[in-house]
């Protein structure tokens, strides 16, 4: 049984109201996905969040209890593995050691019984792809963690499925490896113009990677759209803090209507949020969150010149300078404001010590307002 791409060639995936129970416990309930064709869509979340889990389902290495999965508009829910036209990419290499790396490309292939000018054409393309040709010859023992994961990647390509589903590939990769490998995998989508799902942890992976990320939580997507407005407009307290580097600063507070404008108040801070796109008219004391990103604080130290040159005290709300975190082309500035710790992201290069007594503004055009009882967006 063969998938049956969309009008463009491409394959779409659709989950409707899945569940998936693994012996009594429920993973995934009622959950529902619609991939386009051609999208690269990262499933991001914490450890046993179901995201795997979500992605073994698309495959057919788990069977699901209820709901549906089409792949290219077809019906894909009991289809055998090998009927599903995906091509699968683990977080361990999983390489034939004994094989070189041509023979662990075409190992697929010569068992399906593809002839063989088709199988040396589609190993030659994956090689120009992820530049493998110098090492075809090798062994897996004779390669990298990276060279070994661009074969695991290989064996994918060179199915030339209509979905590509990646579970967590570079997580065993060093740091550097990792970046590389990340900017070769969004270079890789453009070129094979590919629906691609990608399962990770990691926050900069899904942003840099995705068309659009689906943020999940207990089996349960919180929120999908794209990097930007997840990043942006979080539905939830748990998307909000689970996005950034450091999260989301949070003060708790109410709000305070005041004929046409409207105020957060705090303990000790109050902010002007009449801007603030709220989704329902605010009500007066209702209690909430406020969040607002890291480099939406401004911070200036006592004594700095001010923009007129002057050379006053900073304005602003007070705070102690807890922790300076060097960050190479930022900084992190840690403040401690009446014992809450209050992260800013910083560019300049001025001195800044742990004790400086400072100040902070919030940029009141760049917040997020959560109900305090569910945490989600007002």
């Amino acid at each position: 049984m063969a998938t049956v791409a969309n009008s463009a060639g491409l394959a779409n995936v659709a989950v409707r109201d899945l569940k998936v129970q693994l012996g009594a416990n429920t993973v995934i309930d009622a959950l529902d996905l619609d991939v386009r064709g051609g999208e690269f869509v990262v499933l991001l979340g914490p450890s046993g969040c179901g995201k795997s889990t979500l992605l073994h389902s698309i495959a057919g290495l788990i069977d699901v209890t209820d709901g549906s999965i089409e792949i290219g508009g077809e019906d894909m829910t009991w289809a055998d593995p090998k009927d599903r036209r995906v091509a699968l990419v683990f977080q361990s290499y999983a390489l034939y050691p004994t094989m070189s790396v041509e023979r662990n490309l075409s190992f697929a292939l010569r068992i399906n019984g593809t002839p063989k000018a088709e199988i040396a054409r589609r190993v030659a393309r994956a090689s120009e792809m992820l530049q493998l040709g110098p090492l075809l010859k090798r062994k897996p023992a004779q390669l990298s963690g990276g060279q070994r994961q661009r074969v695991a990647i290989g064996r994918a390509i060179v199915r030339e499925a209509d979905v590509f589903l990646f579970d967590e590939p570079l997580s065993n990769l060093d740091a550097k490896l990792r970046t590389e490998l990340r900017r070769e995998l969004k270079q890789l989508h453009q070129r094979l113009n590919a629906t691609m799902i990608y399962v990770t942890h990691d926050q900069v992976e899904a942003m840099t990677l995705a068309t659009r990320m689906a943020v999940m939580k207990s089996g349960v997507i919180q929120q999908f759209g794209t990097p930007a407005e997840v990043y942006a407009r979080p539905e939830n307290l748990f998307v909000a803090t689970f996005l950034g580097s450091p999260a989301m600063n949070l003060l708790n507070g109410t709000l305070v209507p005041d004929g046409e404008r409207v105020h957060f108040r705090g303990a000790h801070l109050t902010l002007d949020v009449s801007r603030y796109a709220f989704r329902a008219a605010p009500t007066a004391g209702r209690p909430c969150v406020l969040g607002v990103r890291p480099e939406d604080v401004r911070v200036r130290i006592d004594g700095e010149n001010s923009a007129a040159g002057a050379g006053n005290a900073a304005t602003g709300e007070r705070a102690t300078v807890s922790l300076v975190e060097p960050m190479g082309n930022h900084r992190v500035i840690w403040l401690d404001y009446h014992g809450a710790q209050i992260a800013s992201i910083d560019q300049d290069k001025r001195p800044v010590a742990v004790g400086d007594a400072a100040a902070f503004t919030v940029d009141g055009a760049h917040i997020s307002l959560f109900d305090e009882a569910s945490g989600s967006r007002l």
